[in-house]
């Protein structure tokens, strides 16, 4: 298994032009089959005495991708998908052929030194001092969550409550973050949202307060969304940060999808008050063209994370020294090095071309949503603030958009999956991909 042989040369000169292929070529869409289904044709594939590689390949790429959907189809508009750069796709097939080990300075010094430039863009352009610092992790439920260890335990330093501790956020708040409360097993306060979806300061200094003065229960972390996933919602990171840090609370802020929007002059300023974050986490899968799966979390004092993370064993004691080894500051130890196909297409293309691409994203988006005005079925949920146009159709209920839905699948063109607001049904375009033209969101509209 572990020699290159003529077969292995063989099956790599395959696997390259599968690669090729599928990144020159435009993405198929396809979609998912069950499973009972997909064993009548594929079979049980793990054997005694294996397939072989041509074999094994032949039924992943002419069955099993086919029930795949592809996240960077151009008409896959659903959650937030993803749309990686060809360089950073490339780029992935180099991270995998090289067995880097993404844990340790020691061990990764050149991958984690590309990481940690590509990580100082996003300090750099959130305005936090040059001495912040951070790591790339999954994704954002494990960002988010690392950070929040972080906030506790530092709180703890400071105070032990009677009660619980809490973390407090909006009702728009993504899921991971009850995830997280889930797993530390701390409260999570609610805050209400104003009419435009916001959190404000005001509203979490009061919520706050009120806790501390009728129960014996503590926040210990503050957290805002910059982009919510279902409607793409700015939070006030300005007030929020004051009322938290007033109270000397973390601030941190779950800009998993927004963020990446830092890079584009024309909402730059939407994000005012990021600059005040404890931490902050931002997607380059999801915004910023990376492939999966690359969380940057970044910490304004990212000794505290070390503090906090480090893992200790006879083992690892020569690991400990003063260099940056990215297992200190998140859950984790085995790491890939995710954030270089990131890396590298950010340093082959330069970031003003990551400024166009956003840009351009945000323009179809605006586009996309006064096509939606103008549709005479259907009712623009809100004006975009980034790239998520947010809209209802008239006189149809859940089962209807569902049954569009599914039909707009099976009919391969596109994937827009309906969602809900306030309990009601909606559909959503998630517009991350360049490729994305309106030419693509008329198609779908036609349908409507």
């Amino acid at each position: 298994m572990h020699e290159f042989t003529p077969e292995v040369e063989a099956l790599a000169a395959e696997v390259l032009k599968y690669s090729l292929e599928r990144l020159k070529d435009d993405p198929p869409l396809d979609g998912p089959r069950t499973a009972e289904d997909l064993f009548a044709e594929v079979g049980n594939t793990i054997t005694a005495k294996g397939l072989g590689g041509h074999e094994a390949l032949q039924v992943f790429t002419n069955v099993l991708a086919k029930a795949c959907i592809s996240t960077d189809h151009p008409r896959n508009l659903a959650f937030i998908p993803s749309a990686p750069s060809e360089y950073a796709n490339l780029f992935d097939l180099v991270v995998g052929a090289s067995a880097l080990y993404g844990g340790s300075w020691q061990e990764g010094a050149g991958a984690v030194f590309a990481e940690n430039q590509a990580i100082q863009w996003l300090i750099d352009l959130a305005g936090l001092p040059a001495t912040a610092g951070g790591v790339f992790v999954q994704g954002g439920t494990i960002g988010n969550l690392s950070a929040l260890v972080v906030a506790r335990a530092e709180a703890r330093k400071k105070h032990t409550p009677a009660g619980r501790w809490v973390i407090a956020c909006s009702e728009e708040a993504h899921s991971s973050i009850q995830s997280a409360a889930n797993v530390m097993d701390v409260d999570v306060l609610k805050v209400a949202v104003d009419e435009t979806g916001k959190l404000q300061g005001v509203t979490v200094a009061a919520a706050i307060d009120q806790l501390h003065a009728t129960t014996s229960n503590r926040v210990f972390a503050v957290v805002a969304t910059s982009g919510t996933t279902n409607l793409g919602i700015i939070d006030d990171l300005k007030g929020v940060a004051k009322a938290a840090h007033d109270r000397g609370i973390w601030f941190h802020v779950d800009g998993a999808y927004g963020l990446a929007a830092l890079c584009a002059p024309s909402v730059r300023k939407d994000f005012d008050g990021v600059e005040e974050a404890d931490s902050f986490i931002v997607d380059p899968h999801k915004w910023l063209f990376a492939p999966f799966d690359a969380c940057a979390l970044v910490y304004r004092n990212p000794a505290l994370a070390k503090e906090t993370h480090s893992q200790h064993a006879s083992y690892l004691d020569t690991l400990k020294d003063d260099q940056w080894s990215p297992s200190d500051y998140a859950i984790n130890l085995t790491r890939r090095t995710r954030g270089l196909p990131f890396w590298f297409s950010l340093a082959a293309h330069g970031t003003d071309a990551y400024s166009e691409a956003m840009e351009q994203t945000l323009t179809i988006a605006r586009d996309a949503a006064e096509l939606v005005r103008n549709h005479p079925n259907l009712e623009l949920l809100r004006e975009p603030e980034l790239s998520i146009v947010a809209f209802t159709r008239k006189g149809w209920v859940a089962a209807d958009y569902q049954q569009w839905s599914d039909e707009l699948l099976a009919d391969q063109v596109g994937f827009i999956p309906p969602s809900s607001h306030h309990g009601q049904p909606i559909l959503r375009f998630a517009i991350v991909n360049p490729w994305t033209k309106i030419s693509d969101i008329q198609m779908i509209l036609d349908r409507l």
